[in-house]
């Protein structure tokens, strides 16, 4: 069973907020047949005024941790699913290369997992191309996805 029978089966909307991976978790969630029954849309947050402006992260986190953070991962994810009145909200920020960023090493990526009870963010380390990186973030994204459904009734 495919991610979008997963959601469709459980009953459940899910949107995005992505930062690295540029809307490759929204064009893989797209490319599912009846993806439009569950997923409510993405935003590709790229920059940090975007972070700002639109998902409402506070200038003060991103000032003190960063936009590669478990903090920012966390306000993309909530305000997200706010934001697209979904029951589920993945965020995504992190950097995937060439080189590092606010001191942050390549590689170092945050997922986000927002429902209306709770909030994970994992952070992980993660090695390879810049393609490489953000295609592993995705199929962790979506297996943690899966796992999260696998534990509702």
């Amino acid at each position: 069973m495919n991610i979008v029978q997963l959601l469709r089966k459980k009953g459940l909307t899910l949107a995005v907020a992505e930062s690295f991976t540029g809307g490759g978790f929204s064009n893989f969630i797209t490319n599912i047949p009846h993806a439009s029954e569950v997923f409510m849309g993405g935003i590709v947050s790229y920059s940090p005024l975007v972070k700002e402006k639109i998902l409402q992260v506070p200038t003060k986190i991103i000032e003190k941790f960063g936009t590669v953070s478990e903090e920012c991962a966390r306000k993309m994810a909530i305000n997200c699913r706010l934001l697209m009145h979904s029951d589920l909200a993945l965020s995504f920020t992190g950097n995937a290369g060439p080189s590092s960023i606010e001191g942050k090493a390549v590689g170092l990526v945050y997922i986000g997992l927002a429902t209306d009870k709770q909030v994970e963010v994992e952070r992980l380390e993660l090695k390879g191309t810049r393609q490489q990186i953000k295609k592993q973030a995705i199929q962790i994204a979506l297996k943690k996805l899966e796992n999260y459904l696998g534990t509702l009734s």
